[in-house]
């Protein structure tokens, strides 16, 4: 009795941990901010070329397998869980996923199918092909090497071991040293991903919308009398600091090492500072 009391309070505990997990896990997946860079969207040219020379239909980008895709690639970069036995469709215990060793002994299917599932909205299967090299990825040559297999050649057409499958979209990663691509079998509600370029473009546009007539300052140095912040400002001016300035506000004196039209521009400055300004900050005005 006290056994079957036990084995009941730990699959509440079980599900309860479920249900606060999963939430989490989907709380990463944000559709609006996957994109893909010129990389990767050259691959996904290359894949569909090839398809379509071998009259099959083109693959519509998903981005919820876009995401899995550069999730995984990732982990392979920092975490390398393809060492020893375990190949690359692997993945390690570092992460809000199930870690699993994938090799030709032991063929765990499942934990590659579920990660769609595991990581995103995509409530069906994926099917990963990746790859390694040490060199530095380049896609063109990496199809190259695909093209000599003819394995390889078959999952990308659904054709040999493959004919039963029936790619409807695709997704990909690609990292410094790995390359993942993704298909599903049904399509991606989330739609197809953006271009890295144009979203940041987006982004950059809307944030000067936003910012009006608003001014972002960097300042270094409250000063209580004027003539103390003049010299200051020379010197800052001296040092390369050629806009270098004099701001009063909320019966202040400050001397502002730059002046910016939005918050980016103003953040990635102030990162760009030397040990001898770390202590300067962001005014908005």
């Amino acid at each position: 009795m006290l056994n079957t009391l036990q084995l009941m309070k730990n699959s509440i505990l079980l599900f309860l941990l479920v249900f606060l997990i999963t939430p989490l896990i989907a709380q990463q997946f944000d559709s609006k901010q996957v994109c893909l860079n010129q990389s990767e969207l050259r691959l996904a040219e290359l894949i569909n070329d090839f398809r379509k020379a071998n009259k099959k239909p083109v693959l519509p980008l998903s981005t919820a397998l876009s995401f899995v895709a550069q999730i995984h690639i990732n982990d392979l970069q920092e975490n390398r869980p393809d060492t020893s036995i375990c190949l690359t469709a692997s993945w390690s215990e570092n992460g809000t996923w199930t870690a699993c060793c994938y090799n030709k002994y032991i063929v765990n299917q499942e934990c590659m199918w579920a990660k769609p599932k595991e990581l995103t909205s995509y409530p069906f299967r994926g099917y990963e092909l990746s790859y390694f090299q040490e060199e530095l990825i380049n896609v063109d040559s990496v199809f190259k090497v695909w093209m000599k297999s003819e394995d390889t050649k078959d999952m990308l057409l659904t054709a040999g071991n493959h004919y039963s499958k029936k790619w409807e979209t695709m997704g990909v990663g690609v990292g410094d040293n790995y390359v993942s691509v993704w298909f599903g079998q049904r399509a991606d509600a989330n739609g197809k991903p953006k271009n890295c370029e144009e979203l940041k473009a987006s982004e950059r546009k809307q944030e000067m919308s936003d910012s009006g007539n608003e001014k972002y300052y960097l300042i270094f140095g409250s000063f209580a009398y004027q003539g103390d912040a003049e010299e200051a400002v020379k010197r800052y001016q001296k040092s390369g600091f050629k806009n270098a300035m004099i701001l009063k506000s909320d019966n202040r004196t400050r001397v502002a090492l730059n002046v910016f039209d939005n918050l980016r521009d103003a953040t990635e400055a102030k990162e760009k500072l030397g040990s001898t300004y770390k202590d300067a900050w962001i005014l908005k005005e």
